[in-house]
């Protein structure tokens, strides 16, 4: 039993380890998902209240923690601090953590956790905004065809493998949800069907010269199709595969609660969220060998 337990603590250390790192990650994703939207520096200037402009200490810092010895309030002016960057820190620890415990510690465990923290970025953003940033999804696809491959041949993979592996999975991912937006857009405009954001009040549909006849399409952003391409890029082809279908399913929930909630049913929202949540249920259910 003694030897069981022993065999199991770098395991757990090991877990325990990315759930803090993660609780740190988080506090910097709220910054990112506050100011990249905003076309901000996320360097300067630093953390401060939106309220009295009062610069954040250290200690007034700390994940999860200094929110709730704050009471989550600015100890300056006292102005309610939104419950959004607690649970964004708390979400990405847990998440870490369940990452590490899911695929072990090797390689790409640092590819891994990168992939975590950008599609928590990229949901979060896509609800608050309906956009997802090029920095996410298109840094995220040039980092994942060069590091996932290497990770992998560091594994002892064929270099060559992995690297198909991880492009053929960008391609079907990014094209899948192309080919469906390209085609509703197409049809849309035979049945001349018109939409209030779509091609937009006083301009004309796009045509095949312009590049919006490429990559603008009604109801859904391009940003969804470069995040699958993303995600691609990391899963390879099959987990792509699965992310699509079952995102398809969450979608379909999340535009029933959405049209619920707003007492609309053509009331826009982000994808990007039923896409993440996807992803991330291929990586983390049980019956996934890694």
């Amino acid at each position: 039993m003694q030897g069981e337990l022993l065999a199991e603590l770098p395991a757990a250390a090991a877990v325990a380890y990315a759930g803090l790192l993660g609780l740190l990650i988080g506090s910097f994703l709220n910054v990112v998902i506050h100011r990249i939207p905003l076309g901000e520096s996320l360097l300067r200037p630093g953390s401060r209240c939106p309220g009295c402009q009062r610069p954040i200490r250290p200690w007034e810092n700390v994940p999860v923690l200094s929110w709730l010895l704050l009471r989550g309030r600015c100890a300056g002016c006292g102005r309610w601090i939104s419950l959004r960057y607690p649970a964004v820190e708390l979400l990405t620890g847990m998440l870490f953590a369940a990452l590490v415990y899911r695929t072990g510690v090797g390689w790409m465990t640092p590819v891994w956790l990168a992939w975590g923290a950008a599609l928590v970025t990229a949901a979060v953003i896509d609800f608050d905004h309906r956009f997802i940033p090029d920095e996410v999804t298109l840094g995220g696809l040039a980092v994942a065809l060069v590091c996932v491959p290497v990770a992998h041949w560091l594994e002892g993979q064929l270099w060559v493998e992995a690297l198909l592996r991880s492009a053929l999975g960008a391609l079907l991912g990014g094209g899948m949800l192309w080919i469906v937006g390209f085609v509703h857009a197409r049809l849309s405009v035979a049945m001349g069907r018109s939409f209030k954001h779509w091609p937009g009040e006083g301009e004309e549909i796009p045509k095949p010269a312009s590049l919006d006849y490429w990559t603008w399409f009604p109801g859904m952003g391009f940003g969804d199709v470069k995040l699958l391409a993303m995600i691609g890029a990391v899963v390879g082809p099959w987990g792509v595969m699965e992310t699509v279908v079952v995102a398809s399913l969450l979608g379909l929930v999340m535009a029933l609660a959405w049209a619920a909630g707003t007492r609309r049913f053509d009331a826009p929202f982000g994808f990007g969220p039923a896409i993440t949540a996807a992803a991330l249920l291929g990586v983390l259910v049980p019956w996934r060998p890694f």
